[in-house]
């Protein structure tokens, strides 16, 4: 019987968002790859520091430490999916190893975008720095976010909880309300969405993610659980269709952030999520200064 991911939350990552390899890449974008695989090889037996995205594949590949061989009872799959090198792709294995992650599979494709492989894995999320490669995986239906790679790292202050935090248009929800806001101001918004309250929003792309980390959630164990948060700018009375929307999903969020266009970088500062994920590149920006963030470059801000 040949090996199946079905059923696993899996996550698609690049190296640079597992990884530091920024003074690596500055020798890549140089123009010469040969440089930057022979780099890579020679510090083939030096981990790499931890990247924007580690805290979150670490808590989560925490869920498969339940003492069960069974491949079923491991319920999440971490897969590197990289525009590095095979030989390059050595060091990224052994910089896993390392750090005690179980990572096992990895396709590496020196240069070539990898985002065509995330169908086949049935991942649930790809974290990459390209832009180009998240876009095309957000296009085929994939929950996908662009990794700043200077975003501050995840705190240590909760280490038996992932930590994920969301905004709600054009990523929990689809971009509808943002579209009659852009093209109509506040006031139409707010009336749109208070006459609006009692229909549930359209899905938007990262629904099928918090609907895996809820279905992971009921599998959690002693040493894990997930806490999520919506953090939207969304204010009084639009908020009701958002929360009607998540019952109607039967999703549940554990907080809900409705802040009326402030800034959100110090609000996520203190939840301190390993993970936030935004549709506009300005919440972003304020986000990554405090805590590890992606942007979601979809609906029409996009």
């Amino acid at each position: 019987m040949s090996t199946s991911l079905d059923g696993k939350l899996v996550l698609a990552i690049s190296s640079r968002a597992l990884f530091d390899f920024e003074e690596e890449n500055e020798v890549f974008e140089q123009g010469d790859d040969r440089a930057y695989m022979a780099l890579q090889l020679e510090r083939l037996d030096v981990p790499a520091k931890p990247g924007v995205a580690f805290s979150l594949v670490k808590k989560l590949l925490t869920f498969n430490q339940n003492g069960n061989a069974e491949a079923l009872a491991q319920p999440v799959e971490v897969v590197i999916l990289s525009r590095n090198d095979p030989v390059s792709g050595m060091r990224v294995f052994r910089s896993a190893q390392a750090y005690g992650l179980p990572i096992v599979r990895g396709s590496f494709t020196r240069g070539q975008s990898p985002w065509r492989y995330l169908k086949p894995l049935h991942a649930n999320l790809f974290l990459s720095t390209h832009l180009s490669d998240v876009r095309a995986a957000l296009d085929a239906g994939v929950p996908a976010a662009q990794v700043y790679p200077h975003s501050a790292h995840a705190s240590e202050a909760h280490p038996a909880e992932v930590r994920i935090a969301f905004d709600g248009d054009a990523v929990l929800f689809s971009d509808e309300a943002e579209r009659v806001y852009q093209a109509q101001g506040l006031d139409a918004f707010q009336r749109h969405e208070t006459t609006h309250a009692q229909h549930p929003l359209a899905p938007g792309p990262f629904k099928p993610l918090i609907s895996a980390l809820q279905r992971l959630q009921q599998s959690s164990t002693a040493q894990m659980r997930i806490r999520t948060a919506l953090v939207t700018a969304r204010s009084a009375p639009a908020h009701e269709r958002a929360i009607r929307t998540l019952m109607d999903w039967h999703i549940e969020v554990d907080e809900a952030m409705f802040l009326g266009g402030l800034a959100k970088g110090e609000f996520l500062r203190e939840f301190e999520p390993d993970f936030f994920f935004d549709d506009q590149t300005g919440h972003i920006e304020s986000a990554a200064q405090h805590v590890p963030a992606g942007h979601v470059a979809s609906g029409v801000r996009n």
